[in-house]
């Protein structure tokens, strides 16, 4: 008889399965948590075996492959041990001196760092060099999926090592394997297959772990670094190495100037940021009480301002979830971080890897991809809609970084690019369905790290000052600049020494002036730190030519950086990086465009932050800043979605009272038809500084000018405070 009809035929003294008691559901959970965990301890042990075997047998030279492919195999498979000491070891680690942490961290991540990577074999570079073009981008990408899990280790997680020692070792047998039947080395397309399955395989897994970590305060991940920020002696800089991240003097020199800044200066850092954050929850009309969790990223280093965050986060009554950034196959973003970071090891390992998915980016694989995340939200859904969303502490003043476009490097072809900016549209609409976009907010903040220079600390006050401007002020002029700007048919600006901006921006019309508006005030709730105002330009009608002379976009670098506009779209687009005209379309195609064949323009706006300008110009840091910072000084352009992406719906209002109607475009409104067509999934801020802007004027219906910027100075009448910081240039 069934288990299935023994259900059946169950007497009025049994019950039946479907209304089990609370204590045999627990006692069957526990079985099968039983289970997992003895098979899941075979296949660790079974691994860790095998590994030690494959150790001995590269030592030996007995395994029959090429010097290079056993030289690979054994950097590899001593990785993955180290990694399995350290996860084993646990809190033991905290017992080592600092040196000995340094130490350790340092040789973890040696192989990558740029003394070394043109000899490592997660250069794409050097590993073809060596393995050939197929075989080569092939094992690269094995090397730096490995690579991916040294944090993981850190923090205790065999699940992940044991995924890449198995897949370690099943490449590792394909080479045996091939070598003792034929005396050649597998085909490429044999190991690619390995790696293929590989990603497909785990995708439920690893998609269930993504989305777990954005919304459930509760996970494991999040109660680690909460442990590690809460309970921490901070004035013991060993704490930053319980993350496993790469440490540099960045990190250790921020923890020290951040311990030894005053408490009051502290909550004036944590305070903004958070208050920061509740307002745009007030801004959107929103009800913040109904929430329950908020996302925390920030950098190595700052954890004495997260602790207040979060104990202020805890009086909103949100609960603090924290997750690291990842650079494994499942959730690689890139130049881009996204959670907790520490220092990136080598910009230029991350710009090669940056498209490692092309090796296996199919039809199939996105199918799989958005099936598995759909079955992860599915999973913490409840907790997912009281997700109230991120807010992000910034850095910069890192050494500016310019990469090497390698041809070595995977690059996804043209139907692979298709497939993903599909999957980006169907991933982000899968996103909005379960943390509706409408019912969410964010905040932005940045400080500098001590590599922008020796004045570090004086500078670090200074940008604490201008994320700290008098909110009433801005507020006031920039109502002035709304005011005139809410006038205009359209804006014209124009560069000026040696920019070749000339663009007409065509702005909305207003139905009833008196209670709408063109433009929102910005105040520093979601962006700080405050000073600009903006809005959705009409797309039919904005033409001509954006022109940067050198722009960092995205943390990288794009000299003479030229867009030209077509009715709002990008029609075509250029840059001087490289000496190939070719090179240069397709770094901007893939790094701003996001492999989209045009994009609107989804925003402009004009910067008013005048002291932030100065401040960069007094401390030469300019081109260090984030765009957060350097948005603010000049107008800008936004190559993308709106700002109001996935919220068009709800209304806005300005300080005034005044509804901001600019909240769609030609394209976003095509949502009501069909959602694939109405968005992008990027937004990137292109900035005219203040001194390569020649004119910037409103033009109204009947062909008269409302002066607004004139060779780098406000013009308007009631803006003259923000000419004041530049006496300070001489």
């Amino acid at each position: 008889m069934s288990e299935e009809m023994t259900y059946g035929q169950t007497s009025k003294n049994e019950m039946p399965e479907t209304v089990k008691s609370a204590e045999a559901v627990k006692a069957e959970q526990a079985r099968n948590a039983g289970e997992e965990e003895e098979g899941f301890k075979e296949r660790w042990d079974l691994a860790a075996a095998r590994l030690e075997e494959l150790a001995e047998e590269l030592e030996n030279g007995d395994n029959g492959l090429p010097e290079d492919y056993a030289c690979f195999f054994y950097r590899a498979a001593d990785q993955l041990c180290k990694l399995n000491t350290i996860c084993k070891a646990g809190d033991a680690l905290a017992e080592r001196s600092l040196e000995e942490l340094q130490i350790l961290n340092r040789d973890l991540y040696e192989d990558v760092l740029p003394e070394h990577y043109a000899e490592s074999f997660a250069n794409p570079v050097y590993a073809v060099s060596v393995m050939g073009e197929d075989m080569g981008r092939c094992m690269s990408f094995l090397q730096a999926e490995i690579n991916s899990v040294i944090p993981d280790a850190f923090f205790g997680d065999e699940w992940e090592l044991l995924i890449r020692q198995e897949l370690l070792l099943e490449v590792y047998g394909a080479f045996l394997t091939a070598v003792s039947e034929t005396g050649e080395l597998p085909d490429a397309n044999t190991i690619r297959d390995i790696l293929y399955w590989y990603a497909s395989d785990y995708s439920d897994v690893e998609n269930e772990k993504k989305v777990r970590k954005q919304v459930d305060a509760d996970c494991e991940e999040s109660r680690r670094f909460r442990e590690v920020i809460m309970d921490s002696d901070l004035s013991d800089l060993r704490y930053l190495y319980r993350y496993g991240c790469y440490i540099t003097e960045n990190e250790l020199r921020t923890a020290k100037h951040i311990q030894e800044l005053p408490e009051e200066t502290i909550a004036l850092m944590a305070d903004t940021y958070t208050e920061g954050y509740r307002k745009g929850f007030i801004q959107l009309r929103v009800d913040l009480s109904k929430k329950e969790t908020v996302n925390i990223h920030y950098c190595a280093g700052f954890e004495r301002v997260v602790r207040r965050a979060i104990r202020n986060f805890e009086k909103m009554g949100l609960k603090s979830v924290i997750y690291r950034s990842s650079d494994s196959i499942f959730n690689r973003r890139g130049a881009r971080k996204a959670g907790f970071y520490g220092a990136i090891a080598n910009k230029q390992y991350d710009y090669d890897h940056r498209e490692d998915d092309a090796l296996v980016f199919d039809g199939n694989y996105k199918t799989r991809r958005l099936e598995t995340l759909q079955a992860g939200y599915e999973l913490v859904k409840e907790k997912a809609h009281k997700h109230a969303g991120p807010a992000v502490i910034e850095i910069f003043g890192e050494e500016p970084f310019a990469p090497v476009d390698s041809k070595e490097a995977l690059h996804l072809s043209e139907a692979q690019q298709k497939l993903k900016v599909e999957f980006a549209q169907e991933a982000g609409e899968l996103s909005s369905r379960y943390i509706p976009e409408e019912e969410r907010s964010f905040t932005i903040i940045a400080f500098p790290v001590p590599s922008i220079g020796a004045q570090y600390e004086e500078i670090f006050d200074e940008i604490i000052r201008i994320n700290t401007l008098d909110y009433q002020l801005y507020s006031n002029i920039q109502k002035k600049l709304i005011d005139a700007l809410d006038e205009a048919e359209y804006v014209q600006v124009t560069g000026m020494n040696g920019n070749r901006t000339d663009l007409k921006v065509q702005l909305c019309k207003l139905i009833d002036p008196e209670k709408q508006t063109k433009f929102e005030n910005c105040v520093a709730d979601v962006n700080i730190p405050v000073g600009e105002v903006f809005t959705s330009p009409v797309l039919t009608g904005t033409n001509g030519v954006l022109h940067v002379k050198g722009v960092y976009l995205n943390d990288l670098f794009y000299e003479n950086f030229e867009v030209r506009f077509k009715n709002g779209f990008t029609d075509e687009y250029r840059c001087t990086n490289y000496k190939d005209e070719e090179a240069n379309k397709r770094y901007i195609r893939d790094n701003v465009l996001f492999h989209h064949e045009r994009l609107p323009l989804g925003e402009f706006a004009i910067g008013t932050n005048t002291t932030a300008y100065v401040a960069a110009h007094k401390y030469e840091i300019a081109a260090r800043l984030p765009i957060l910072i350097a948005e603010k000084m000049g107008p800008h352009f936004a190559l993308g979605d709106t700002c109001y992406s996935e919220s068009e719906e709800v209304a806005v209002y300005n300080p005034d009272g005044k509804e901001i109607i600019a909240r769609d475009n030609e394209v976003s409104i095509l949502r009501k038809e069909d959602r694939s067509k109405a968005y992008f999934n990027c937004h990137t801020d292109v900035t005219i500084p203040y001194d390569e802007l020649g004119a910037l004027y409103g033009v109204r219906a009947d062909g008269s000018e409302i002066k607004i910027i004139k060779d780098g100075r406000f013009v308007l009448d009631g803006c003259e405070p923000l000419n004041e910081p530049f006496s300070e240039l001489g």
